[in-house]
Formats: C-alpha cells, sequence, structure tokens
C-alpha cells in the first residue's frame, strides 16, 4: 500500500514538472510568435485572433473542461484523473504567467530561437506527461486515442491530430508564422517520441558465460531484477555453456558490466538498447 502511494505520488509530480516546464514553453514562446503547433494553445491562439473575447488562458481552460469527457470514456478513470490534474494545472499556470508577467510583443526579436525553446519546452512536457499514461488534455487526447487504435507511435499522432490546426494558422495570421507552425509541429512530433524513448530506455543483456550462478546471484540480490537461463552450445567449440537473458535501466547496467569483467573475463556479452520493455517492472500495455 505504501509503495503504491509512493509512486502515485511520484507520478504526479512527474505530470507536475512536466505541465510547468509545457505552460512556460506555451506562454512565453508560443503565444508570443502565434506559434500555432497543434494542441489546445494552437487552438487557443487561432480562437482568441478571430474573437478576442477572451484570452487565450481562458480558451484553453474551457476547451479542456469540454474535452475531458472523451478521454474518461475511452481511456477510463485513471486516465481521466491525470488529464484532468494535468489539463487545469496547464490552464491555472498560462493564466498565472498572464497576470503576473503580461506579454505584448515576443521576449526576442529572433523568431526560430523561440520557435527552438517553444517546441522543445513542450515537447518535454508532453513527454513527461504521456509517459505517465496521462494527457495535457485537448488535441493530446485524439492523439492518444488514435495511439491506442492505430500502429501509429505517440509523435506520429499527434502529427495527424494537430496538422490541421497548425495549417490553419496560414490563413488566420500569415504565411511566415504559418510555415514556422507547420515546421514546429513536425520537429515536435519527433522530439516528444526520442524524450520518451530516452526516459524509458532500458539495456538489454545476452551473456554466454561458465559463472552463470554467480551471475544471476548478483542480478537477483544486488539489482533485484530477474533473469532467465538457458543452455547452449558452441558452434565452434561445441561446447556447452550457459546462457542468461535480462534486461535492466542504465545505471543497473553499469554496475552489471562491472561484475561481469571481474567474475568472469571470458564471458561474451551482447548489451542492445531498447525503449518497448512490457511487462512487470517496466511499462505496461495502456
Amino acid at each position: 500500500m505504501k509503495t503504491n502511494k509512493l509512486e502515485t505520488l511520484k507520478s504526479y509530480l512527474v505530470i507536475t514538472a512536466g505541465t510547468v516546464i509545457m505552460a512556460a514553453g506555451i506562454y512565453f514562446f508560443k503565444f508570443p510568435n502565434n506559434f500555432s503547433t497543434g494542441g489546445v494553445s494552437a487552438l487557443s491562439m487561432i480562437l482568441t485572433a478571430l474573437f478576442p473575447i477572451l484570452t487565450a488562458g481562458q480558451y484553453m481552460m474551457i476547451i479542456n473542461v469540454l474535452l475531458l469527457i472523451v478521454g474518461l470514456l475511452v481511456f477510463g478513470k485513471n486516465f481521466a484523473v491525470k488529464t484532468i490534474y494535468s489539463s487545469l494545472l496547464l490552464s491555472v499556470c498560462t493564466r498565472v504567467f498572464e497576470v503576473i508577467m503580461p506579454l505584448e510583443q515576443p521576449l526576442t526579436n529572433e523568431k526560430f530561437l523561440e520557435l527552438i525553446f517553444a517546441i522543445g519546452l513542450t515537447a518535454i512536457g508532453s513527454a513527461l506527461i504521456f509517459n505517465e499514461a496521462a494527457s495535457s488534455g485537448g488535441t493530446d487526447i485524439i492523439a492518444m486515442i488514435l495511439k491506442k487504435f492505430t500502429n501509429l507511435n505517440i509523435g506520429r499522432a499527434l502529427l495527424c491530430s494537430d496538422i490541421i490546426l497548425a495549417a490553419a494558422s496560414l490563413w488566420v495570421f500569415d504565411i511566415s508564422t504559418g510555415m514556422f507552425s507547420i515546421l514546429g509541429l513536425v520537429m515536435k512530433a519527433f522530439v516528444v517520441d526520442n524524450v520518451i524513448d530516452g526516459i524509458n530506455l532500458s539495456k538489454c543483456f545476452t551473456i554466454i558465460t561458465d559463472k552463470d550462478k554467480e551471475i544471476c546471484e548478483f542480478i537477483n540480490t544486488e539489482l533485484h531484477r530477474g533473469a532467465t537461463v538457458s543452455v547452449c552450445s558452441g558452434a565452434f567449440t561445441g561446447e556447452d555453456r550457459r546462457m542468461i537473458i535480462t534486461v535492466l535501466n542504465r545505471n543497473q547496467a553499469v554496475l552489471l558490466k562491472q561484475f561481469i569483467k571481474k567474475t568472469d573475463k571470458n564471458a561474451f556479452t551482447m548489451i542492445t538498447n531498447s525503449s518497448d520493455i512490457l511487462g512487470k517492472g517496466f511499462r505496461t500495455v495502456m
């Protein structure tokens, strides 16, 4: 029970950090430059330009509340609660930024530099939130639905769900802003996927050794991970040896490499990277 509470607290802290980072990218870099790279923020900017009766932050809050129902129906209560928290926090943070630091123009005259920060901050924030099986609401929910029912990864699902909003900026604002918005959306799709892959990166070990008992004991007792052992034979020598397969995080991988080097200098070790490890102790299919 205590472990579950700690995991829940950790999850919400990650979502909070991701949401604040995302809000900073949206308010300080996307809004002043009218970068319409998708999402509720893009729709809010377009609505503010067409119907300036509300601020972008107010439009964001209204749209997020309306679209949360879809996420509840498709993904269930846990997703909905996290998404409600993230979307409302995003709207609140954006509104707070509007009140304490009102901006009438971009921070700099370097539009491409501001695009980099707008995409970088929002993509990192989105990736942190997506990785906790939540979203910031709005069109991110549409992207997660596309991911759930198609073969698209989350970055390409975002691209599909937001391309219309990015293209609309060509008409609502100007050609230059529209081109920056479309470029930013494409960049965001790749950055989100790469950040999520980096967060979930695991090291897959295939070890051929005579010291299988010692190595497995180290994996089980010191690293608190499991391993699979099978008998194999060399194609050249015909000798029987043991093959160990295990998956670790990056810190554990360093420790295991050091232990193998110390325990069996003749061991053959193959290490590969993977971000799609599913099962106990790793990711689960949502």
